[in-house]
């Protein structure tokens, strides 16, 4: 026997009986037209040898196919063709068993809200397994606590492994956690936490945890977390409540879960995006006056606290971790100039050479989207409203041009401003068919989202975080993530990168924890360079890479200590 090409049942049975078998294909058919169960009657043996006009055939008693010569002698048929019989048995057997995936496409509408939950590329959760809220269940870990909200807590053995991978491209935060282990420097400190909860931010959690701290946490984004390292933080006896595919409802809840607890109330608030510290100002006021500080890592939050500041409401000192030299530079630009490509691909498979993109935006994440669809072939251009940004734009090969200029022509749309209403409904009204319209900045407001939801146009979802929407006309896009965070929502971040923003959030905590009173007043502050540079030097060893050291005439020269701090706070790397 050969075995079937593709594979067939394993199971199957070496031989059929002649009346269950399908007779063989004839000249061309190939197997496809075998397995096919609209095929027909398929030609028997014999007229394969059609082409000899001297042949004749008959039947055999027994059932079996002959050949008459023109001298009367009798011949059995050849039997050449019971190893394709065989592999259609096989195939059919194969084919009339319906697999849990076509089962569960079948279960689902092309045209499914596209607020329903759906998993990432890189989740285990299948989302389509339960449909159960994670707030109608009763879950427990291991050691007996229910005080978490997750998808499924089954997970946690998944969402473990991740994590130890993520260990592994995170050495500042290792060595850090070995460094100050013995000296607990967060004992006492009570952090509650509203980020995005992936397999780093465990990492950093769970370093928070061994320098001291007890921690809640909360997702940011109600779709970028990984379910199964939810889970696993869950197992390990952290309260967790977040899940990938909240509703807006889920999503305050959890956040009010982290917070309103009886018997617990935080000293220190680590947030990306500000709306942990909003929640909390919003409902429990009170509350800062036992908060030390602030630890805000995302352009749309600093610019909350600093709204809050100048209006004379912000409580509490405050450290503004996005604009440290570590975040800005490294994650906001490098970061962002591999997963932009890596959440597109994901989404839409997409080709990228000769397409035509508009960035919006020319900061630090606009510039790592620039560079990336440059370098595959891409042709991009740059909206900015800073003539600082704008130039360097200009001066990095980008033509500079209001959307509204080449809205029509473009094949991606992609924002990074922080800002509102960047992309309109005027602005989607005049794209043109397929474009692809996603943002790479924090919030959902830059893509106006809502004004699609409307009656006189049509969602459809696609896959997985991808939905058409189209008009009357039959025009459609095709938009990313609902407008939110492509890359943490449709696919991936590079950890590495991620490893310096955790520890910077780290030595961020543990300064405003630790600081004397008085240090700090109830302002917004930067990290101080000397940790910025501490927070480098830890990553240098992953690379190999060997520092210069000043000698004592160099450093007189410079005016500068050997050790650092080695550049002022106003320069601009």
């Amino acid at each position: 026997m050969v075995p079937p090409a593709g594979g067939g049942d394993p199971e199957a049975p070496a031989s059929a009986p002649a009346a269950e078998r399908p007779p063989a294909p004839g000249p061309g058919s190939g197997p496809t037209a075998a397995l096919s169960p609209a095929a027909g009657k398929v030609p028997q043996a014999s007229a394969m040898k059609r082409s000899d006009p001297h042949h004749q055939h008959q039947r055999h008693r027994d059932g079996g196919e002959a050949l008459v010569s023109p001298d009367g002698t009798v011949t059995e048929a050849p039997r050449t063709v019971k190893k394709q019989i065989q592999f259609a048995d096989q195939k059919q057997e194969f084919n009339k068993r319906p697999t849990k995936i076509g089962r569960r496409s079948l279960s689902r509408s092309i045209s499914q809200s596209s607020t329903d939950s759906y998993s990432s590329a890189a989740s285990y959760t299948d989302s389509s397994d339960d449909e159960t809220s994670p707030r109608d269940k009763q879950q427990k870990n291991s050691k007996g606590s229910s005080d978490f909200c997750v998808k499924n807590i089954k997970q946690a053995e998944f969402g473990r492994r991740e994590i130890e991978i993520a260990e592994q491209e995170m050495p500042a935060l290792m060595a850090l956690r070995k460094r100050a282990q013995g000296e607990k420097p967060l004992a006492g400190a009570k952090i509650v936490g509203c980020t995005h909860i992936t397999a780093q931010t465990a990492v950093l959690m769970e370093t928070l945890a061994a320098l001291g701290a007890q921690c809640r946490w909360a997702a940011c984004n109600i779709y970028s977390t990984l379910n199964e390292v939810a889970a696993a933080l869950a197992e390990s006896g952290f309260p967790v409540f977040a899940w990938k595919g909240e509703s807006e409802d889920d999503f305050w809840w959890c956040i009010d879960r982290c917070v309103n607890v009886e018997g617990w109330q935080p000293n220190m608030i680590l947030d990306d995006g500000g709306d942990l510290t909003h929640w909390i100002y919003k409902k429990y006021p009170n509350m800062f006056k036992k908060i030390k500080g602030i630890v805000e890592e995302s352009v749309t939050g600093v610019h909350r606290l600093y709204q809050l500041s100048k209006a004379g409401k912000l409580c509490v000192p405050a450290m503004n971790v996005n604009d440290s030299v570590t975040k800005q530079k490294f994650d906001n630009l490098y970061c962002c100039r591999e997963s932009i490509l890596d959440g597109l691909k994901r989404t839409t498979d997409m080709m990228f050479g000769g397409k035509q993109v508009v960035v919006c935006g020319y900061g630090e994440v606009g510039k790592g989207c620039c560079a990336a669809l440059k370098a595959m072939g891409s042709i991009v251009y740059v909206t900015e409203i800073d003539p600082i940004c704008a130039l360097q734009a200009c001066m990095d090969g980008f033509r500079l041009v209001k959307l509204s200029e080449v809205i029509r022509q473009v094949d991606i749309v992609i924002t990074c401003t922080g800002n509102k209403n960047v992309v309109t409904r005027e602005h989607l009204d005049r794209m043109k068919n397929s474009c692809i319209v996603c943002n790479m900045g924090h919030s959902n407001t830059e893509i106006d989202v809502a004004s699609l939801r409307t009656p006189e146009l049509t969602w459809e979802r696609v896959r997985s975080q991808v939905d058409h929407v189209i008009w009357p006309d039959g025009k459609r896009i095709v938009l990313l993530a609902e407008g939110r965070l492509l890359n943490l929502s449709c696919s991936t971040v590079p950890t590495f990168v991620l490893s310096i923003t955790a520890t910077t959030q780290a030595l961020a905590l543990i300064e405003l924890y630790n600081a004397p009173e008085g240090r700090y007043k109830q302002d917004v502050y930067l990290l101080p360079k000397k940790m910025d540079e501490y927070v480098a030097s830890l990553h240098l060893p992953t690379f190999d890479a060997h520092l210069t050291e000043l000698t004592d005439e160099q450093a007189k020269y410079l005016g500068l200590n050997k050790n650092g701090p080695f550049k002022p706070n106003y320069y601009r790397y």
